[in-house]
């Protein structure tokens, strides 16, 4: 899978474009960083640090993420912590898992995203269950 990363200071963001459902909700909210029509068309230097970490984590698809800073401390054995889910139902939308998750898929494999998932509801998806923005096009209201 092609990563592109982008960095100003110790933010890295990630750009993973096979994952991307062109929601649009990036440039629409920050405009001036994400320019896709520009080469690179992430221009960090455009904006503060904080701007874009919000608009990276209302991502609905994933695509864009932020890359882990690297620990100052030695690896230790993992705690077995099972943190609170986050999901947001994006009206007229998917909904959408925040934060790393694994999907038990009816078949029983395992699909491990690293970054949250969107769920299709509008039943339109060529990827079920993933959402490909099928429901800006069918008319789904909900």
């Amino acid at each position: 899978m092609i990563k592109k990363e982008y960095t100003k200071g110790d933010l890295t963001v990630v750009w993973q474009p096979e994952l991307c459902i062109h929601s649009a909700v990036c440039f629409n909210q920050l405009p001036e960083v994400f320019k896709p029509r520009d080469r690179p068309w992430v221009q960090m230097e455009a904006a503060d640090i904080e701007q874009i970490r919000e608009t990276v984590h209302a991502c609905p698809s994933g695509a864009l993420s932020i890359k882990p800073a690297p620990s100052p401390f030695p690896a230790t054995e993992p705690e077995l912590v099972h943190p609170k889910a986050t999901v947001k139902i994006f009206e007229n939308g998917p909904v959408r898992v925040l934060g790393p998750c694994d999907i038990t898929m009816a078949d029983g494999s395992i699909v491990e995203k690293l970054n949250g998932v969107s769920f299709c509801r509008c039943g339109g998806s060529k990827n079920l269950p993933f959402c490909d923005a099928s429901h800006k096009t069918n008319g789904f209201k909900g």
